[in-house]
């Protein structure tokens, strides 16, 4: 039994197969010089290649789990025209008359290294972007194979020291039963990935396995606790395929809560929106029960492409989202793009500090041209259903008032074309700064609802960047702190008598669900996947008892008190996040 850690949830029991190590070892060979422009034109042939290549598997990962997971393919494409990347390459081709393949290894290399040596974990796993993009460049300069994986149709589980993003694409879920890997952890591409497909991850047992895992081994894993059994007996494994039958079991179980409204025992009836980024994310946010859209994030319309969406393709994606959802609300977030969201073709500033910097709407007020294109689409699809505009990042009264002035110049344009629109289209704010907590009666003057961003506020308030596994132990929704602020948001909301709902990680985490029905929270948007699990939670929840419970978190010093109390309340310990085990989810009359 080996401890290694659990990167994405599930249990999995299965022969292994363990991927052969991508490791090259090439002859330093160097070229005469009078042929070094051939070896660049074999070098930009070479990226060229890579480029469309990684286009092609972002599309079509994009097509299984959406485009904010596809994104990770961006920061791919962005090595490759990274300067200093490129320019150790072409300065070992240059000064060194090294071919160009010896070239790419000794920059991949040399980077791995530099990254190797930092404290940072989640710099180290950087490094694995840094292979992935490399080698796929070797793998053109040499017209080497792709390393094949199982092609007949038996599960397995799939082995390997550590699993590249470009990989993991190519894996077909329907085979893989999970994965283990010798070298990353919670925050690297390939864990987030796996989580998007759903399949179980152990990562980071190297140093921790005496005897190497060999193709044929029969493997039993939990994604949650990160414990890998290799060799196990007859009882694990009958265990393991007990979890498993049960976790399957669940899953169809809940899918029959689609048509179910959400309704506590004591009959108080929640709103479940989704979360969504593409048409294709409805779909599944439809499938799966939403009340509509409670978070529409129209910055991925603007990514995938060369230049900024017209006014008539984002029109035709807003009406059909809202006439989709029949008379459900659908919020429809302005461009939200800076911190770690970039478009290829519209040049941000060098920020030490993105997340504190031009983004969001400072970057809409300060391009009126874009904002009012978004806008004027925006409010013609509000013809067509129940549209809301919401404004992100807001942290000063200023800010609305300049967003709603340029809100009304579109009005006035739309009115001189003569197109009709939602003339009373409410208007909100995502509260997700502490200065917006701190003036929300204020801002609350200004606008139709508040919308809290839990993950962006959990990460202000706290000044902890949750993607940094150094201090991702500090990322604590529940700490004292964030509930506070959580609490003076809705006070104010109820105060000037406007709408507040909370969108993030926290809506969809089944153990806040007390929080919300003592605050009088009834609007929860949320994931997709997320949805049939606190409807579950909601069904089999007393709201009178949920409401004694969430008083007392109130009082709490600490995060893990409120985390151990909550967890306990929905028959869950403070680490998990799955439906429990000993309740079945209440069925579909």
């Amino acid at each position: 039994m080996i401890q290694g850690i659990g990167a994405a949830a599930g249990v999995a029991i299965g022969k292994a197969f363990v991927l052969p190590s991508w490791e090259w070892s090439l002859p330093d060979t160097q070229v005469n010089p009078v042929d070094l422009a051939q070896e660049f034109e074999r070098l930009y042939e070479g990226i060229r290649t890579s480029k469309d290549e990684i286009e092609f598997i972002k599309k079509e990962f994009r097509e299984v789990v959406g485009p904010e997971e596809s994104s990770i393919f961006d920061a791919h494409l962005a090595i490759l025209d990274d300067p200093v990347f490129m320019s150790e390459i072409r300065g070992i081709i240059e000064r060194q008359y090294k071919a160009a393949e010896v070239a790419v290894k000794e920059a991949i290399d040399h980077f791995v290294a530099m990254f190797d040596l930092l404290d940072d974990e989640y710099m180290k796993e950087r490094a694995v972007d840094i292979k992935d993009v490399g080698n796929r460049l070797l793998k053109h300069l040499l017209g080497a194979p792709e390393v094949t994986l199982p092609s007949d149709t038996q599960p397995y589980i799939l082995v390997a020291k550590e699993l590249s993003p470009s990989q993991l694409a190519h894996l077909n879920p329907v085979y893989v039963l999970g994965i283990v890997t010798m070298m990353g952890g919670k925050t690297s591409h390939s864990s987030i990935m796996a989580r998007a497909l759903g399949i179980p991850l152990v990562a980071g047992l190297e140093n921790k396995i005496t005897n190497p895992i060999q193709t044929g081994d029969m493997l039993a894993m939990d994604g949650d606790t990160g414990i890998v059994q290799l060799h196990p007996d007859e009882a694990a494994i009958q265990l393991y395929a007990s979890r498993r039958e049960k976790q399957q079991r669940k899953k169809e179980q809940l899918e029959l809560l689609a048509t179910v409204e959400a309704v506590t025992k004591d009959g108080v009836n929640l709103h479940l929106a989704g979360n969504i980024s593409s048409v294709k994310e409805l779909d599944m946010a439809l499938k799966y029960g939403a009340e509509g859209v409670g978070l529409f994030r129209t910055e991925f319309l603007y990514m995938d492409r060369h230049s900024f969406p017209t006014e008539d393709e984002q029109f035709e994606v807003y009406k059909l989202v809202a006439e989709k959802v029949g008379g459900s609300t659908v919020v429809i977030r302005t461009l939200d793009i800076g911190g770690d969201k970039h478009l290829d073709y519209f040049q941000l500033p060098e920020e030490q500090n993105p997340f504190l910097g031009y983004r969001a709407i400072r970057i809409s007020l300060d391009r009126k041209d874009l904002f009012k294109t978004q806008l004027s689409a925006i409010l013609r699809a509000s013809h067509y259903g129940n549209v809301k505009i919401m404004f992100p990042m807001i942290s000063s009264v200023e800010e609305v008032q300049a967003a709603n002035a340029v809100l009304n110049e579109v009005k006035q344009e739309l009115d001189e074309r003569g197109i009709p629109y939602n003339r009373s289209i409410p208007v909100g704010i995502m509260i997700e700064v502490p200065a917006a907590v701190m003036i929300a009666d204020l801002l609350a003057e200004e606008v139709d609802f508040f919308s809290i961003g839990t993950n962006d506020l959990v990460q202000y308030v706290l000044a902890v960047d949750r993607m940094n596994e150094q201090i991702a132990h500090m990322y604590h929704p529940y700490h004292p702190a964030v509930l506070r602020m959580i609490r003076m948001t809705v006070q104010a909301a109820r105060s000037a008598g406007i709408d507040v709902s909370v969108c993030g990680e926290l809506a969809a985490d089944e153990r806040s669900l007390p929080l919300w029905l003592e605050l009088g929270i009834s609007n929860l948007s949320m994931s997709p996947q997320a949805l049939l699990r606190v409807k579950h939670r909601t069904l089999n929840t007393l709201a009178s008892d949920a409401r004694e419970t969430a008083k007392a978190c109130f009082r709490y010093k600490t995060s893990l008190e409120t985390e151990e109390v909550l967890g306990a309340f929905a028959g869950l310990s403070s680490a998990a996040k799955t439906v429990p085990t000993e309740q079945l989810p209440y069925s579909a009359k």
